[in-house]
């Protein structure tokens, strides 16, 4: 009997992955709510296209959230799996400020509105171009958009619900400003770093005895809005002052020393001045001790008029000049190089300032007790992240300040009476641009009037962000639907944005409809460089996936990135690591091929050695699904490498070739050998499918049918599992032949005499045959 191989192709080419990607588009079935199925909905997050490449790591990351999606399709869910594009918000507008060299607040809104629309077109046909190269099995060419009419429609639909729910409100608070975005932010969208700055200490005068009292301050440039001084109340040194007035020196102003146990006595002079504002801590003080706030900084960065002679001078300027006419006075006792934790904007990496600002605000301290119970019931893949969540619900301290002074985002719908200026919100159900449409209310239902004006601000980006649950699922758009497919099913996103998009998501969707946003939060690690280090544009560490996907091809990408890394740990990029990936595909393509040229029988006696194997594939199986229910990659991935590689072709594929070539054995155990090979080769291809979906797909359709692996479900493990007691002994046996061969200087086809263990007679045959082992 002659043997050819049914594959032809001698080695997997990813010039391959093109064909079947068009074949998955023309089989592609649309989503069936009503499918008798149940339903798995993933709350896929719309990436970002804030700029040129897009992160490899972010790839990566979308590369597994299609793995979710193809492991809920084969263990029998009905699949919605969504495809958008995040087009909102202020990396955008930095992104078409650099790439036309324009100015936001220099250019008119109409203008800088089409300016950013162009620039994200051609970032976005990237992206969609580098899921298609990774095999992305979502709705590609139905993607949706969050600068769409009807996505932003949906964000002004539900602000409207909450302002007419109660839990809108405007008020003027000290809210973090970034400067260089010129707009408020979120204490979500500020981080801390370690910055060297300088420790100035200055003489101020103790009114009632002629005292000096020196106070350090890394602000000099607010001493015009220093309302009191504080000592510590158990501070020797000062406790003679408690009570007295100090006089800020430049300024005259006189202010009441008060003893305060925020002041610490190891940290400078021990004497802290509190102004209006130099960090949270001034702003809880202000509070506190109920001090009016006098206001030095404005919102372009420059002084006020508070500031006398440095007005308009811009903040490091006047720091400059305020220090230098302080020491022309003799007031300043000396200046300390120190490392400072700076509050700075996780967008422009800058330092904030801390200005009162008239604001809206989303009510959500009151809700934290019910958020978190949320966040307590979600099933976090994996749990430790879950921590994350909890900490940040319990730091929250204020109100969510919503409104945004930026362009590229959903409008605030209002407009207010230019008589009275009630504010006034249109009905829901299309998209409003009030800084340019006309009001749709013919008088003020609260004087009459008959001018409105519109609020020219927008929301941050993450009131646009927090709906995708609802936006995928249909709200207030098709409730049948909503019915069915909300709450989702799984939220995937990456660990640094917990506190932002994963809080701010459950907060909103359990304000509008009472209920958490989906079942499962899946939380990817970050993409690193080789040294370890976080990959970013600014860094100029990071990858260009297109041709590492170009070179190698979607599948060898896909595989580096599950077996790279466990679930929420960090993942090290770099071609070398990707490449090395391709390997194993090789070795899968080799196997198969040789297994092609074997027929699949029916109704066969397996001998030891075959139901050894098929022991060994049923412990894999098990290992493979319980990583798969965790949505955890790494584990199938390496779990069938280490399998296939050292176990299968190794040892069981080495044992069993004289016997599927009829070399001395029965027929029926020759048919024993091709019904095993087929079995294993099956279930490694289903076990991978997530995982690799362009070569699994290619050799299934050849080898077991036209129809496509991903329609298939995951393999069961249906053997006993008693004959895995040999592997071991099995391991060992052979690896002493080949290393006594290797010690003689023998090939490993040369005969041999060696001893057959008691205990694995029953593989005699095979494994005679697999060595040539002589009587």
């Amino acid at each position: 009997m002659e043997f050819t191989p049914k594959i032809k192709e001698k080695a997997w080419s990813p010039s391959i992955e093109t064909e079947i990607f068009k074949k998955w588009e023309e089989e592609a079935q649309p989503f069936n709510p009503n499918d008798e199925r149940r339903v798995f909905v993933i709350d896929t997050p719309p990436p970002y296209p804030s700029g040129r490449p897009w992160h490899i790591g972010a790839a990566a990351h979308y590369s597994q959230i299609d793995m979710i999606a193809r492991t809920a399709s084969m263990s029998g869910y009905e699949v919605l799996f969504p495809i958008g594009i995040d087009r909102n918000g202020l990396p955008v507008e930095l992104y078409t400020e650099r790439k036309y060299k324009v100015k936001a607040h220099k250019t008119p809104r109409e203008e800088f509105l089409k300016l950013c629309r162009h620039a994200l077109d051609d970032l976005e046909l990237e992206m969609i171009q580098i899921m298609k190269l990774m095999g992305m099995s979502g709705d590609l060419k139905k993607y949706y958009r969050t600068d769409s009419e009807e996505y932003r429609q949906l964000t002004q639909t539900t602000f409207i619900n909450l302002w007419n729910k109660g839990l809108i409100y405007q008020a003027s608070r000290p809210n973090n400003y970034c400067l260089d975005c010129g707009t408020t932010i979120a204490d979500a969208e500020v981080n801390y770093e370690e910055r060297p700055t300088e420790l100035v200490y200055i003489r101020f005068k103790v009114k009632e005895t002629g005292e000096d009292l020196i106070v350090a301050t890394t602000r000099p440039e607010l001493l015009s809005s220093c309302q009191t001084v504080l000592v510590n109340p158990d501070d020797e040194r000062y406790k003679q002052h408690h009570g007295k007035h100090a006089v800020i020196p430049i300024y005259g102003r006189e202010v009441t020393i008060q003893p305060h146990s925020s002041a610490k006595p190891e940290f400078g002079s021990g004497v802290v001045m509190v102004c209006s504002y130099g960090d949270y801590t001034d702003v809880l003080l202000f509070r506190e001790l109920g001090l009016n706030e006098v206001i030095a900084v404005d919102e372009r960065g420059r002084m006020t008029e508070a500031a006398g002679r440095y007005k308009d001078m811009r903040l490091k300027a006047a720091r400059a000049e305020i220090v230098k006419d302080l020491e022309k006075e003799g007031l300043v006792e000396k200046k300390e190089s120190i490392i400072h934790r700076t509050p700075m904007c996780e967008r422009s990496r800058t330092p904030i300032e801390i200005i009162p600002m008239s604001e809206y605000y989303l009510k959500q301290i009151e809700f934290k007790p019910e958020v978190k119970k949320l966040a307590e019931k979600m099933i976090f893949h994996p749990e430790a992240h879950r921590q994350i969540l909890l900490n940040w619900i319990d730091s929250i301290s204020i109100d969510w300040p919503i409104s945004r002074r930026r362009y590229y985002a959903t409008e605030i719908p209002i407009w207010y009476c230019k008589k009275c200026g009630e504010p006034h919100l249109p009905e829901p159900g299309r998209y409003y641009q009030p800084w340019k449409d006309t009001a749709p209310f013919k008088e003020c239902k609260k004087c009459g009037g008959t001018e409105f004006v519109g609020d020219d601000r927008t929301f941050d980006t993450w009131m646009d962000s927090s709906i995708t649950p609802l936006f995928v699922s249909r709200y207030k758009r098709d409730e049948e639907f909503f019915g069915k497919t909300y709450p989702t099913s799984l939220r995937p996103q990456a660990k640094d944005i917990i506190r932002t998009w994963l809080y701010y998501t459950t907060l909103r969707c359990y304000q509008l409809t009472g209920k958490t946003p989906f079942e499962h939060a899946w939380i990817m690690g970050y993409g690193v460089d080789e040294r370890g280090e976080r990959m970013s544009k600014s860094k100029g560490n990071v990858i260009d996936p297109i041709p590492i996907l170009e070179n190698y091809g979607g599948d060898t990408f896909r595989y580096w990135s599950a077996s790279e890394a466990s679930l929420g740990a960090d993942f090290r990029c770099s071609e070398v690591r990707i490449a090395g990936s391709k390997k194993f595909l090789t070795k899968i393509w080799n196997i198969s091929r040789f297994i092609s040229s074997f027929p699949m029988p029916e109704d066969v006696e397996l001998t030891l050695s075959d139901r050894w194997i098929l022991a060994e594939l049923s412990k894999l199986i098990d290992e493979c699904k319980e990583g798969y229910r965790d949505f955890n990659f790494f584990i199938p991935a390496n779990r069938v490498r280490e399998f296939t590689w050292n176990i299968f072709a190794a040892h069981y594929l080495e044992m069993t070739k004289a016997r599927a070539y009829g070399v001395g054995f029965s027929e029926q155990e020759q048919r024993a050998a091709w019904y095993t090979l087929h079995i294993v080769l099956k279930s490694i291809l289903l076990l991978l499918a997530p995982v690799t979906p362009f070569v699994t797909d290619v050799l299934w359709r050849q080898l077991y049918g036209e129809k496509s692996v991903h329609r298939e479900m995951f393999p069961e493990a249906a053997w006993s599992t008693e004959a895995s007691e040999y592997t071991e002994r099995l391991l060992e046996f052979n690896s002493k032949v080949w290393n006594e061969k290797k010690s003689k200087g023998l090939s490993l086809k040369a005969p041999i005499v060696v001893e057959m263990p008691k205990d694995l007679q029953g593989f005699s045959l095979d494994l005679k045959a697999m060595h040539n082992i002589e009587a």
